[in-house]
């Protein structure tokens, strides 16, 4: 199937007034958020395969796998423009908040920073994207929780098990990032610019009485069959 331009597919959208837990971006935020989009685009040279879901304003939660401290970032950016306003990246609190200049960036593309050295019973990662997205916004998440070093998909993390069962409207969307590694890889700070690929596959969502492993089983297979489309 080829590749179909975003603008073919998707419909433009106001952002809605529903409130939610997230703050309004400021106008610089918004410039620095688009700022943000065109340069992952020429950092990554990134292609976008749509192969199966369509861009669509409904609430959805896409699951990636995890190579580079680019990927919530380059996934933000390849969403349409109107798309992104809706969406929310899930990022390394020590990462993204270790510094005021990256707090900025990631307020600027409105991301859901996530403590993982400090959980607690009753603020778990799952409560808390569910409080920031409300009935309006989607989620990007990388269920794996740190990057993979070999370049393999490791296991995935039960939080996108508790999302589908929490949340079982949400569209679960997998998608398959191909050579973020390189232009960013660990360790390093600076980005080399490369070509990479996003595929993004047919949305899925926890059957009911599903356990917990098979779910995570099958959640990783539709992503890792993406790498062969």
């Amino acid at each position: 199937m080829a590749a179909i331009p975003n603008d073919k597919l998707y419909s433009s959208a106001k952002l809605p007034s529903t409130s939610t837990g997230a703050e309004r971006p400021s106008t610089l935020c918004k410039l620095t958020g688009h700022t943000i989009a065109l340069a992952a685009k020429f950092v990554s040279g990134f292609t976008v395969r749509w192969r199966g879901a369509e861009p669509s304003t409904r609430q959805r939660v896409y699951f990636a796998n995890h190579t580079s401290h680019l990927d919530a970032v380059v996934l933000w950016s390849c969403l349409p423009k109107d798309l992104r306003q809706l969406t929310r990246p899930v990022a390394a609190q020590d990462y993204w908040g270790s510094s005021t200049f990256r707090r900025f960036l990631a307020q600027s593309f409105n991301a859901i920073l996530i403590d993982r050295k400090q959980i607690k019973v009753h603020q778990s990662p799952v409560e808390v994207m569910l409080r920031e997205i409300g009935d309006l916004y989607s989620l990007i998440v990388f269920p794996e929780g740190s990057r993979a070093q070999t370049g393999e998909m490791g296991e995935f993390k039960s939080g996108l098990y508790y999302l589908a069962k929490k949340r079982p409207d949400l569209e679960l969307i997998p998608v398959y990032m191909d050579n973020l590694n390189r232009i960013l890889p660990r360790g390093e700070v600076v980005p080399v610019p490369l070509l990479s690929s996003i595929t993004i596959g047919n949305p899925i969502f926890l059957e009911p009485g599903e356990p917990k492993v098979e779910f995570l089983d099958r959640a990783a297979r539709s992503v890792k069959i993406l790498k062969e489309r």
